[in-house]
């Protein structure tokens, strides 16, 4: 059985994720804040919670939107909830990683690898050495914010490079660009860094009369 969700579901927009202009002061210094801020969110962050705004163009240039909820637990696990304009699930125990449509009534469950490898949401949620999937390089600031560009290092990755803007040590915006040449823009806001998080929220089940389609 091989059942697959429209391509706009299934962004993890999690999902969760720099080419400067060379000789300015001003950019160096941005340089080097927007990359310690970003390794120092990975190293010290180590539970989040928060909400988010995810807007896609379509093609008929319509934007979609998309609103809900999210935390995460290094290392690993996460859960990103869509309550606006649909519901749409997805959590990860750091193992399976579930994503769950009440509409088609459908969950699909991937190894966690396999689901995150060099995706946004190992920036967000993973850990480790960031190098070893990506190559970061800096962005100059905009919007208030000190920007990174993250491109993933394996041809396979789904998309061509994600940019972060950070703010106070906490990734405030990200911007997919998509194999499809297609933007997905995410604005994270109430960021919780650190909360206790009860672990149910990180534990899935498949509702009764769900379809279970594992994708291994």
């Amino acid at each position: 059985m091989n059942i697959d969700f429209p391509r706009h579901r299934r962004m993890l927009a999690a999902a969760v994720l720099v080419a400067g202009l060379t000789g300015l002061p001003s950019v160096s210094w941005a340089v080097d804040t927007a990359q310690v801020q970003l390794q120092t969110f990975v190293d010290k962050v180590k539970s989040a919670t928060g909400q988010f705004q995810q807007a896609q163009a379509a093609q008929n240039g319509v934007e979609r939107v998309q609103t809900g909820t999210f935390a995460f637990q290094r290392p690993g696990k996460f859960r990103w909830q869509v309550v606006k304009p649909y519901a749409q699930l997805i959590v990860s125990d750091g193992q399976r990683v579930y994503q769950y449509d009440p509409d088609l009534e459908q969950v699909t469950e991937r190894k966690a690898g396999q689901a995150i490898g060099a995706s946004p949401a190992a920036l967000l949620f993973g850990s480790g050495s960031l190098d070893d999937a990506f190559t970061v390089q800096a962005q100059p600031d905009r919007d208030g914010l000190q920007w990174l560009r993250a491109a993933p290092k394996t041809p396979d990755a789904g998309f061509t490079h994600v940019d972060i803007g950070f703010a106070d040590g906490l990734p405030r915006r990200l911007e997919l660009l998509d194999a499809f040449g297609q933007t997905s823009r995410i604005t994270f806001t109430d960021l919780k860094a650190n909360p206790g998080i009860p672990a149910s929220q990180f534990q899935f089940t498949v509702p009764q009369g769900a379809d279970l389609v594992k994708m291994n």
